[in-house]
């Protein structure tokens, strides 16, 4: 077992390092540099995330006390200095293409939805990241306020980000979405209140795309008659509708469907706005129902991963955390799928994080319980100390 090289190591070996060295080329990554590349610094904000390092200094002690494991990594000694200038030069564009190229190469592997339609269904939200106006002056939100905002895009099947969109935190989420978002045909997508924008629905229509969402309070509209009565699983009502509003019509000049629902568990009467006429009425209720992934995709993000607190105060230092953070998550889903691991991420992101300068073999791991990963180390702990001291 002692044989195997670190679990960091492992983890490094999932990147292909070639797309790795062709976005350095392409983005003058390694330009006047002499030792310390951009695989480098790659490796070391991989290992701060996978570790949930907290400040420069912490990864530098980290990676010093284990300096004789760090050959496996292809590092010497990493000093702040050197990754703090790294994270402020080197363009954060390399480790948001790489993003996307590892997404690609995850989605081939992720299970399908557990809807019965085959429709490939996304959710779309953004949330906020509170940053310190005196620290992050490039990030200003309010007058004494500082802040970013994620706009993501949320495939159901694996629970994976496949879009993502780092604006300051003033931009209004429908503008983004109508700008950046490349909407894909028969595919179904889901948001909140937040995006109702009439000729941006109507633009998804056009595309041949389905959107599902919360109706607004006030929507003012004319009954055009049911579209089913059939009324079972919290189903209230489920009708055509058409816009009645004059710049309402223009900006969506089709009949939509109203779907009125009852929700069991919370004790709620809840109103569905769609141009899907083809799912059942508690098929479009369950499909915002499932929103809620994207909320709990957030929540952790925040909880496990270092996009709260960062190592430098440049908005190139900041993109970069980022885009490095989303590129572990996305290893972490990779390694979840591929090895058909059935636990939660969160104790995958446990397992690697308390053993991820230990020479173990990562498949090895995924079926131990914590009693059993404390034993291993036990023994691994005191397999090392004997080779130090013969």
């Amino acid at each position: 077992m002692g044989n195997y090289s670190t679990i960091m190591s492992q983890l490094q070996s999932l990147t292909p390092r070639y797309q790795v060295e062709n976005l350095t080329n392409r983005f003058l990554g390694n330009r006047y540099v002499k030792s310390f590349t951009c695989w480098n610094q790659y490796t070391v904000m991989l290992y701060a995330q996978a570790s949930g390092k907290d400040s420069l200094r912490d990864i530098q002690n980290s990676l010093a006390a284990h300096e004789h494991k760090l050959y496996h990594l292809g590092l010497k000694s990493v000093r702040r200095s050197t990754l703090c200038d790294a994270n402020n030069k080197r363009d954060y564009r390399i480790y948001e293409t790489l993003f996307y190229e590892m997404v690609k190469r995850c989605k081939d592997i992720t299970p399908k939805h557990r809807f019965k339609f085959k429709n490939p269904l996304l959710l779309l939200d953004s949330t906020t990241i509170d940053l310190c106006l005196s620290l992050f002056d490039w990030a200003k939100f309010r007058t004494t306020k500082g802040a970013i905002k994620m706009h993501c895009l949320f495939d159901l099947s694996g629970q994976i980000p496949v879009f993502i969109h780092i604006t300051d935190g003033k931009k209004h989420d429908v503008p983004i979405a109508r700008s950046v978002l490349d909407i894909v045909p028969d595919s179904i997508y889901c948001w909140d209140r937040g995006y109702i924008d009439f000729k941006f629905l109507y633009s998804v229509q056009s595309k041949g795309a389905f959107f599902v969402t919360r109706a607004k309070d006030n929507l003012n509209y004319t009954s055009a008659g049911q579209h089913s009565d059939y009324q079972k699983n919290g189903v209230l009502s489920d009708k055509r509708i058409t816009l009645a509003g004059f710049y309402q019509q223009q900006d969506y000049p089709k009949e939509l469907r109203l779907v009125h629902y009852y929700d069991h568990e919370t004790d709620k009467e809840l109103t569905f706005i769609t141009n899907n006429f083809i799912l059942s009425a508690y098929t479009i209720a369950q499909i915002y129902k499932a929103r809620w992934y994207i909320e709990v995709f957030f929540k952790w993000i925040k909880q496990n991963l270092k996009i709260k607190t960062f190592f430098g105060t440049s908005k190139n230092a900041v993109m970069s955390q980022i885009w490095i953070a989303m590129i572990y998550f996305i290893l972490l889903a990779y390694i979840k799928y591929q090895s058909k691991y059935k636990y939660s991420l969160f104790y995958l992101h446990k397992i690697i994080r308390s053993t991820l300068m230990d020479r173990f073999h990562l498949i090895d791991l995924l079926n131990l319980d914590d009693r059993r990963l404390q034993k291993l180390k036990s023994c691994s702990a005191q397999h090392e100390l004997a080779l130090v001291y013969t």
